[in-house]
């Protein structure tokens, strides 16, 4: 492990049938399971249970893409949540960032629903 580096904590449970706790990758944690939400992560579970395999693990974030996307529609709903994921999406391409950007647990007042392009400014770096 590089220098600097951190270990991201993965969420521990259990797996069906056994009390023996296993590691996910996606957000296990709680939140409203309202129908937008739960389509939202069930597409991103479709995605990560087919598509993901033939592109490849090829993110220059942490956690991936498609991690941040389950867990910014479960925390934020789709429509914010959505918006958070196609700009993330957009930053992990050439010329993008790369590094840590996890999931803002809440957001500011300054995000608005009639607003979605002032989403594309949370995982950018300060200057």
């Amino acid at each position: 492990m590089a220098a600097g580096s951190k270990r991201v904590k993965r969420d521990k449970i259990p797996l069906r049938g056994s009390s023996k706790p296993a590691y996910s990758r996606n957000y296990s944690g709680p939140f409203r399971k309202t129908p937008d939400r739960l389509l939202g992560m069930g597409l991103i579970r479709f995605y990560q249970l087919t598509l993901s395999s033939f592109i490849g693990n090829s993110c220059r974030h942490i956690p991936t893409c498609s991690e941040y996307g389950y867990e910014s529609v479960a925390r934020h709903g789709l429509w914010a949540g959505g918006w958070m994921t196609l700009f993330r999406v957009a930053r992990c391409g050439p010329g993008g960032t790369s590094g840590l950007d996890p999931v803002p647990e809440m957001l500011e007042g300054r995000y608005h629903w009639w607003m979605p392009w002032r989403y594309f400014r949370l995982g950018q770096k300060a200057a």
